[in-house]
């Protein structure tokens, strides 16, 4: 290996640099063949990429009004510990305990010593304290383990957020955070106390990682695919990202070019990507590539050009000029157009025998070439004039104070000093448009997607070509008459073959299954109609999470959105008792000001009103939310919720339980697996919930499959499950159909495909299946209970969540309307309780004696 690029193919031929080079000039979209070939040019080519580059760049610096400006970050560097679990042939920076303990060193910085960096920083104009670190210590290093437990953190992320928040309160710089690979999860919980976050894709060459000799060899975290799963999550959680590649470790021109393609594609579908970073390999002593040669400039600087050409010209791309040797010149005519993180106070600790240059120095050389240098905060400042929701709200003030507010660059005449950083200690008072839950049904939504549509969402051009990449599902020719034996005689032994052929079933097929699923149904549960006296509360619909098959999310500045007080939540509740009702259901939006403990607030204010109503509430993923928020791990979390009062949760916000699908639904909501913690968590703390699938979008009947199966999994190992509850997704106002994605909803077909799969894959295991009149209405349900379903959900008193993406079918119905779904089906009735239990006849008596509807609407405002 050499720190050069090298292809086992010939150098690119005359007439291919000549091509590529025009396509370049033109303004052409490049290919992975033309960028390889491009990464190669030399001399005279060189300088043709790299003037066709800076014009790019230049024309990107125009278009975000700072021409002729160079932007850098006055900071500090906090290597928070120099333990890693992994192994990098190159590194420095890693470290051994031993080593540690003989230099006088802890196995991390204390509190003490990184706070005196950051406040000998802010006095020297700082304002980025960049932490670096290992990636998890602890997984590798007892005595990583040892100091955690010791000093009171349940992982490294956990001090590195303890220690962000001590930075923005006692010194006022703004964290960038370097911890390594992190889940979507560590991002939440790291996102509230950080202006920006940070990580090297380096190279998707998997060779590098997985062989023997190569430099990632033996690195866990190195991994190109769980790199670019690192990426794709700080796009989904709408966190300002930093990455970027290491070049000249032993990749090829090729495996560069498509190291480059891949940090587009993230780029371009999230737009969180807020620069890259182009770095050179040196050689260090004491290293296992210490003879390898350091990567030349010319391989810096075309790669340079090669990335502002494919990143386009809002990209903002850095090199570090402490890796050099003063060529400042070369790469400002690449393309670049800014250079890092520069500290007056601490060395590179990753590069430590390269000394920064003097910021002085760089604004000389910098304006030698016809730049202007501006310090720019951690944060790009881009993301500082867009907010919400790329800055939280516990963060954004420290930023404003800051930043100018005009350019978003770094204010030159800001005083650096610590401010409170702190959670909201209340739910956010009443405002908006509370009576939605009522006008909903009378005077509509103001208007069909919210104001920052083009916005929130991601890029829909990406999300278009990546679904249509999947094609159209294919349509089995299995033996049905086989296959609906099986059924008949044991649902338990269908093959997943004999599933999906069932699932495709249509006309005399498809009546026959669904004859066999209320068969099974029959025997599962008996005739009885079951249903529920509730009222659904959502206590907000301010939302900046991004689900894009969601109607009900608002901006806080939108027409249509509010926020209930608690007071509002627990009077709704009281009345909802008055009336009958055995069970609240409350959810709501991300709302950026909610605290992560105003939900134990919410079921504790209704427990206190109404001691004997039952609180089912907080779907998983305000789960996660409220244990991010608060620091509490999803146990410790759910726990403390159960002392409140909440009784089950929601088996909600798990849409498909494969992230293939969800990543088309949404930019960023919780993933798979971090839904499955949820509720099996959930269910081992003695919290039952229910379970959900919406379907009819993105997806196909291979991913009903799947979800059926993880289901019936997860229920055979907790018991947890409630019931099984259906889904159609309504297309009328989701996002994701007006920007012509999604297909218009499940087809009356489909829906009995998929309640009578689910009364089959599900048995023995969730024995209640349960149909959505408000989305299906009063003939859709019947038609459902006929085709293996049993229950009908409940009364509502209010439903403001399928009615804003477009039902038709009303938002409450009331207990004789239920009554007579039931009658159209055939069957007897039975109220209900949450976990299917005898209902006391005293709320049996309340609830036919107002047969459900609540004696008034609230008032819009207190």
């Amino acid at each position: 290996m050499d720190g050069t690029a090298t292809d086992a193919s010939t150098p690119p031929t005359a007439n291919a640099m000549r091509r590529a080079l025009r396509r370049a000039r033109d303004g052409v979209a490049l290919d992975v063949t033309e960028a390889a070939v491009l990464l190669q040019a030399r001399g005279e080519d060189l300088l043709d990429l790299c003037s066709s580059a800076a014009r790019v760049r230049d024309a990107g610096l125009e278009a975000a009004g700072r021409p002729g400006v160079i932007t850098y970050s006055k900071s500090v560097f906090i290597p928070l510990t120099r333990l890693c679990r992994d192994k990098c042939h190159y590194c420095t920076f890693a470290t051994v305990p031993g080593k540690l303990r003989r230099e006088g060193h802890g196995m991390y910085m204390s509190p003490d010593e990184v706070l005196e960096v950051a406040r000998r920083g802010a006095e020297l104009g700082c304002k980025e304290a960049l932490i670096t670190l290992g990636d998890k210590p602890e997984d590798r290093w007892p005595e990583a383990r040892e100091w955690l437990d010791a000093h009171g953190y349940d992982d490294t992320i956990a001090y590195v957020r303890a220690m962000s928040i001590r930075i923005l309160e006692e010194t006022g710089l703004l964290p960038h955070l370097n911890p390594g690979v992190l889940s979507w999860t560590d991002f939440q919980r790291l996102k509230p106390v950080s202006a920006s976050m940070g990580m090297m894709l380096e190279t998707t060459a998997t060779r590098l990682w997985s062989e023997p000799g190569g430099p990632h060899f033996g690195s866990p975290d190195k991994e190109p695919a769980v790199r670019l799963r690192v990426l794709e999550d700080a796009g989904r959680s709408s966190v300002p990202f930093t990455s970027g590649l290491l070049i000249g470790i032993g990749e090829t021109y090729q495996e560069r070019a498509e190291s480059l393609f891949a940090l587009r594609k993230v780029s371009r579908a999230y737009h969180g990507v807020q620069e890259l970073i182009l770095q050179n390999f040196r050689a260090k002593p004491d290293t296992a590539m210490r003879g390898m040669p350091d990567a030349e400039l010319d391989e810096l600087v075309a790669t340079v050009a090669v990335a502002r050409h494919l990143m386009g010209p809002a990209a903002c791309l850095q090199a570090p000029p402490n890796l050099v040797d003063g060529e400042y010149e070369r790469l400002i005519a690449a393309g670049i157009d800014d250079w890092g993180g520069v500290s007056p106070l601490t060395p590179d600790h990753v590069n430590p025998e390269r000394p920064w240059p003097q910021i002085e120095r760089l604004a000389e050389r910098s304006a030698a070439a016809g730049f202007a240098l501006r310090e720019r905060l951690a944060v790009y400042p881009e993301y500082v004039r867009r907010g919400e929701p790329w800055l939280d709200p516990r963060v954004l003030p420290h930023v404003r104070a800051l930043a100018d507010p005009a350019t978003g660059l770094a204010d030159p005449d800001a005083v650096v000093r610590g401010l409170p950083w702190q959670e909201p200690e209340d739910l956010p008072e009443s405002y908006g448009r509370t009576d939605l839950h009522a006008t909903i049904d009378t005077e509509g939504r103001t208007g069909d997607r919210r104001a920052d549509f083009e916005d929130v969402y991601g890029d829909w051009e990406v999300l278009r070509e990546q679904v249509l990449a999947k094609g159209a599902p294919e349509r089995l020719a299995g033996d049905l008459r086989e296959a609906l034996a099986v059924a008949a005689d044991d649902p338990t032994g269908l093959t997943d073959d004999q599933a999906l052929a069932l699932f495709h079933a249509d006309g005399p097929a498809l009546d026959a299954l669904c004859r066999i699923a209320d068969s099974v149904r029959r025997d599962a549960v008996g005739d009885d109609v079951t249903y529920c006296v509730t009222r659904n509360i959502n206590f907000t619909n301010v939302c900046y999470t991004g689900c894009r098959f969601c109607a009900f999310a608002q901006r806080r500045t939108d027409a249509d959105a509010y926020t209930l007080s608690l007071e509002q939540v627990a009077d709704r509740a009281a009345q909802a008792w008055e009336v009958g009702a055995t069970e609240v259901c409350m959810q709501g939006g991300i709302h950026p000001d909610l605290p992560g403990t105003a939900y134990f607030d919410i079921a504790r204010a209704v427990k206190e009103r109404v001691p004997g109503i039952h609180v089912h509430a907080f779907s998983p993923m305000e789960v996660v939310n409220g244990a991010t928020r608060t620091g509490l791990s999803i146990r410790d979390w759910l726990q403390r919720a159960k002392e409140s009062g909440l009784d089950t949760i929601p088996g909600t916000a798990a849409e498909i339980l494969d992230d293939e699908v969800r990543w088309v639904l949404t930019k960023g909501k919780l993933p798979a697996a971090t839904w499955v913690e949820v509720v099996t968590t959930a269910h081992e703390l003695g919290i039952r919930s229910s379970s959900t699938m919406m379907y009819g979008h993105v997806d196909t009947p291979k991913h009903w499959l799947g979800h059926l199966r993880l289901l019936a999994e997860i229920q055979q190992r907790t018991g947890g499950f409630t019931e099984f509850v259906t889904l159609p997704f309504i297309h009328t106002n989701a996002p994701v159909y007006l920007a012509g994605i999604a297909r218009p909803g499940p087809s009356a077909r489909d829906n009995r495909a998929v309640v009578a799969m689910a009364r089959l894959l599900l048995h023995p295991h969730i024995p209640n299946i349960q149909t959505s009149w408000v989305k299906l209405g009063a003939e859709g349900a019947a038609e459902m209970l006929r085709s293996g379903a049993n229950d009908l959900g409940g009364t509502l008193m209010e439903e403001t969540i399928s009615r804003m993406a477009g039902s038709a079918y009303g938002s409450h119905k009331s207990v004789r309307d239920l009554q007579a779904i039931a009658g159209a089906a055939g069957r007897p009735h039975r109220q209900r309780t949450t976990t299917y239990g005898e209902v006391p006849a005293e709320r049996q008596a309340a609830a036919l004696a107002s047969d459900g509807h609540l004696p008034e609407l609230l008032p819009v405002l207190d």
